[in-house]
């Protein structure tokens, strides 16, 4: 099926389930960029990062969207549901830095903002754009649903000038962008390409060591990659941490469901599920076991970095 419901109205959504890391101090953006996969100490005022936090082994640990307001403050968007562990273990490595990190959630509006387009484009290059919107700051998304997407973050209380959508309607347009977050059911469970990261932005192969980077540039480097972000679609319910399942193999999972939302007006569900390349390209997959509810593929909204 490559046909699919769009958002079919304008809005914004608040976004509960992700919070706020800020990083302030002289050394904030090195300390930073010391630590996540993506260039902070060069990121420029315009634009916002994806970057991923990574275990030794490469695992992600949480991902963000981050940005500098200014000179010598960091803020990284992060699932609420791994801000108190990710602030912990980033703490253990600022030793000298002159960082200080903090969950700044309290203080922070998030919203999700939809503008519905006639069809489907191909990845704007102004994703991860930053600007300023009203009280706010306006960051680009990848568009997901027929939908143009931002992720706007003002003073708590404040919000866009927009009508209020739909949570549910933010999600499904989140999960048909493509571009998952990691929430708690996938922590330490992928490396950055099995999400397509370093297709989105999220991996800057150039940068300096970070916790993880030999591992995640062998992914990239050598050989070929064996697992890969899809987007799926079935009649059942599905969450982030589920495991697919595969016609070739009804043992053993070939993959999991990174993050799902209801499809508005079908009861069917959408999901990111990082599986293997043989067994997406194979077919028969199922949700939750062997015998679960069936799941067909929907086209990716980005060309891969290897098509590129």
């Amino acid at each position: 099926m490559t046909d699919f419901p769009s958002v079919a109205n304008a809005g914004a959504a608040p976004l509960n389930h992700l919070g706020v890391i800020r990083i302030s101090g002289a050394d904030a953006a090195n300390f930073i960029h010391n630590q996540l996969t993506q260039d902070f100490l060069l990121l420029p005022p315009h634009q916002a990062r994806l970057a991923a936090f990574c275990s030794a082994k490469g695992r992600m640990q949480a991902s963000f969207i981050g940005f500098k307001p200014d000179a010598q403050t960091v803020l990284l968007v992060c699932s609420q549901d791994l801000l108190a562990t990710t602030l912990k273990r980033l703490r253990m490595f600022v030793l000298r830095a002159k960082a200080v990190l903090e969950d700044a959630s309290s203080e922070f509006a998030l919203f999700g903002c939809v503008w519905p387009m006639a069809s489907e484009p191909a990845p704007p290059a102004s994703a991860w754009a930053l600007s300023a919107d009203a009280n706010g700051t306006r960051i680009q998304l990848y568009p997901g649903a027929g939908c143009d997407r931002a992720l706007w973050i003002g003073p708590a209380g404040s919000s866009p000038a927009l009508p209020q959508l739909p949570v549910d309607d933010w999600l499904y347009a989140d999960v048909m962008s493509g571009v998952a977050t990691i929430s708690q059911p996938l922590f330490e469970a992928l490396v950055p390409q099995m999400l397509n990261y370093e297709s989105v932005g999220g991996v800057n192969f150039k940068k300096g060591c970070y916790p993880g980077q030999e591992v995640v540039a062998r992914s990239q480097f050598r050989g070929i990659l064996k697992r890969r972000a899809y987007i799926v679609r079935g009649s059942a319910p599905m969450h982030a941490g589920q495991d697919v399942f595969s016609a070739m193999d009804t043992e053993q999972a070939c993959g999991v469901v990174a993050q799902a939302a209801a499809e508005p007006g079908t009861g069917a569900w959408v999901g990111i599920a990082a599986l293997q390349v043989q067994a997406a390209e194979q077919g028969g997959l199922t949700v939750g076991s062997a015998g679960g509810s069936s799941l067909g593929l929907l086209p990716l909204p980005y060309a891969l970095l290897e098509d590129v």
